[in-house]
């Protein structure tokens, strides 16, 4: 869901930069504009997983490539001398808990569209868990991976040592190409290296952060789908989510329903309060969910485990959790947590009465089979 928002700010840059210098784009069309992507990619993910694929593979390309080039940029300049930048590079930083938390709240998403904007919306804070946030992307998808005892641990150990390595270098190139003062006032950071570095071409970079938020934000359908579609074949959300289109075996449902939920979002939201807003519950999960692993960890250790997690990595991601988590609501509480924990309480709301004790049965049951007839799904074997 904080994918299809992130979409929004990159898109906003990149309108951005093709207006007259000062001009701003309208909230309006920037929201419709992210309608439309959340919408389109809707379409695309309900009709054909392939081409799902396709994009996405596609977009990652033109992500890699632009990261390749700034990274090539800044080691120009940087073997032409351009070290001024990094004198005193620490000057003014605040060190105090709320910036801490919120650093890392807006840090955790930033960079999965890999755009790293220091605007004036949130200059006073830096970019961190932000960058790796997609981790857990490839988790949601186990059931459809080959040999995922296999695969799954070796790919988030390549792509998180790429992102981490990557992302390093281009802000190593930021830094030496632009002024702290450039940074902070930059609404689109990668566009005005490209300015500084590629002078007539530095459109380019606008494009492809378009085109990589568009991507960012397809991986997130792509496999966000896949847990309400998992959840509600589980019996913890409606029968109707768990099913699949009956010719093209993509779970619609479940891709709608997240589509509407993140459309519900956008529409009052501005970037920044949406980023601390899904950041404090996305984290509040994050925590509860890591708590049940070192829960079976110690209670059920003969469960068969095809991959295994050393106990020391969950231990510390809770303590991560926990302190993003609180500590912002404790050094400085903001009306967005008291949002978020009534948001949380509205899933109970729903669940308790209509799922778990299946309250109004018939009602439900007429629901479901008309959106069956409607929708041309049926429930779906394990693996989709």
């Amino acid at each position: 869901m904080l994918n299809r928002a992130q979409s929004y700010q990159s898109l906003e840059e990149s309108l951005s930069t093709f207006c007259r210098r000062g001009c701003s784009p309208p909230q309006l069309v920037l929201k419709l504009v992210a309608a439309g992507a959340i919408i389109v990619l809707t379409i695309v993910n309900c009709l054909s997983v392939r081409l799902a694929t396709t994009i996405q593979m596609v977009t990652l390309v033109v992500k890699v490539l632009a990261l390749t080039v700034i990274t090539l940029g800044g080691v120009v300049k940087l073997f032409q001398g351009h070290t001024e930048n990094f004198d005193n590079a620490f000057e003014g930083t605040n060190t105090d808990v709320s910036s801490i938390g919120i650093a890392f709240y807006q840090g955790l998403w930033s960079y999965s569209g890999w755009n790293t904007e220091l605007s004036n919306r949130g200059a006073e804070t830096s970019r961190g868990l932000w960058s790796y946030d997609g981790w857990n992307t490839l988790n949601y998808l186990t059931e459809e991976l080959k040999h995922p005892e296999v695969n799954l641990p070796r790919a988030v150990v390549i792509a998180i040592s790429l992102v981490t390595g990557l992302y390093l270098l281009v802000n190593v190139s930021y830094l030496t190409v632009m002024t702290p003062k450039e940074l902070m006032s930059s609404s689109a950071v990668a566009v005005t290296w490209g300015n500084k570095v590629l002078g007539s071409w530095g459109w380019i970079m606008s494009v492809a952060a378009a085109l990589s938020a568009f991507g960012s934000l397809n991986g997130t359908f792509f496999s966000g789908g896949r847990v309400c579609f998992v959840a509600a074949r589980e019996g913890h959300m409606p029968d109707i989510l768990a099913m699949a289109h009956v010719h093209r075996l993509t779970p619609s449902p479940a891709l709608i329903f997240t589509t509407v939920v993140s459309l519900l979002v956008l529409i009052p939201g501005d970037f920044q309060s949406i980023v601390n807003f899904f950041s404090f519950t996305a984290w509040f999960f994050y925590g509860i969910t890591l708590s049940g692993l070192l829960y079976l960890k110690i209670k059920k250790p003969e469960l068969p485990r095809p991959y295994k997690v050393p106990i020391i990595l969950p231990i510390l991601v809770i303590i991560v959790a926990i302190f993003l988590v609180l500590a912002p609501i404790i050094d400085d509480p903001q009306i967005e947590y008291l949002y978020v924990t009534l948001f949380i309480l509205s899933g109970a709301i729903v669940y308790v009465p209509f799922i778990h004790y299946k309250l109004c049965p018939g009602l439900l049951t007429k629901l479901t089979v008309f959106l069956q007839l409607f929708l041309e799904v049926a429930p779906a074997e394990k693996n989709l």
